[in-house]
């Protein structure tokens, strides 16, 4: 039996929540009250402690550091809505203001991630100053074994078992080069799945965001007069490194990094080889 995520059950949680239009969202922000703002969006399923790798580094070299849990994911609620990108742009848009966060803030999106803050610099130019991208959705992956992420038509019990429980934890070495390096990932990433919410939230997500067709949306973010940087780990299972290239023409002038013995999840796996380039990049 699983748990309601209501105000009991987070008493006991760690992290700040604040009540948005669509709901309560978990984060947690950190570093100097001064610093350059940077947000932190996680990707499809994987909720905030994704970024425990990247948040101290980040805090420590002097950036004020926000990271937050998708509204469905982790300790955020699941409302009863259509999980889309708007619902996605809306809670950023939203907790930035909750947080009278009011200047250009830098954006790091992993994998789903990327989508959404590519779409919140398409929506929003004037409040983005930097973009990071790591191992983003948007392209088709042509591999048989992912038609949901191939752009063919998937039914509606195929998108279902792709979100069970058992299917979620049978994927999660899939975000890695090398997961019996790290079994803690495990241990955080089920911690989610005894709240209710969390499966219908994922469905309703394969169903309503463009994870395979972001085209339009990057080309437009490349014609902006922003610098963009671009991680990616060769040994990537979920979204191969080659769509790299994709991003290259939508945004010529992108920095692109290429992260040794580094799966999908880069940043959670080899902190040590994107920490630096990233904090380079952000303080230029």
């Amino acid at each position: 039996m699983k748990m309601k995520l209501d105000a009991q059950a987070r008493s006991s949680l760690p992290g700040e929540f604040v009540e948005l239009a669509d709901g309560v969202v978990h984060y947690e922000m950190g570093g100097p009250v001064d610093g350059q703002k940077v947000v932190l969006v996680h990707g499809f399923v994987s909720p905030y402690f994704v970024w425990d790798p990247n948040f101290d580094a980040l805090t420590e070299a002097g950036f004020r550091v926000l990271r937050y849990d998708l509204y469905g994911r982790g300790y955020s609620d699941r409302p009863d809505a259509v999980y889309n990108l708007d619902l996605y742009d809306r809670q950023l848009l939203n907790l930035l203001s909750a947080l009278s966060i009011d200047e250009p803030v830098d954006l790091v999106g992993l994998s789903m991630g990327g989508p959404i803050v590519g779409t919140f610099t398409d929506r929003h130019p004037d409040r983005v100053r930097k973009l990071c991208l790591m191992a983003p959705a948007g392209y088709p992956v042509q591999d048989p074994s992912n038609p949901i992420l191939s752009g063919d038509p998937v039914s509606e019990d195929d998108l279902k078992n792709a979100v069970t429980d058992q299917a979620l934890i049978d994927r999660i070495p899939n975000n890695f080069y090398k997961p019996e390096n790290l079994p803690q990932f495990g241990e955080e990433f089920r911690k989610q799945m005894q709240y209710e919410g969390l499966n219908s939230a994922l469905l309703s997500t394969l169903q309503n965001v463009p994870l395979h067709n972001m085209e339009e949306t990057f080309a437009r973010v490349g014609r902006q007069d922003r610098p963009v940087i671009l991680f990616w780990g060769p040994h990537d299972k979920l979204l191969p490194i080659a769509n790299n290239e994709k991003f290259k023409e939508a945004i010529p002038h992108i920095e692109y990094h290429a992260i040794e013995d580094a799966g999908h999840c880069v940043n959670y796996e080899r902190p040590d080889l994107v920490n630096p380039p990233l904090i380079e990049f952000l303080k230029k």
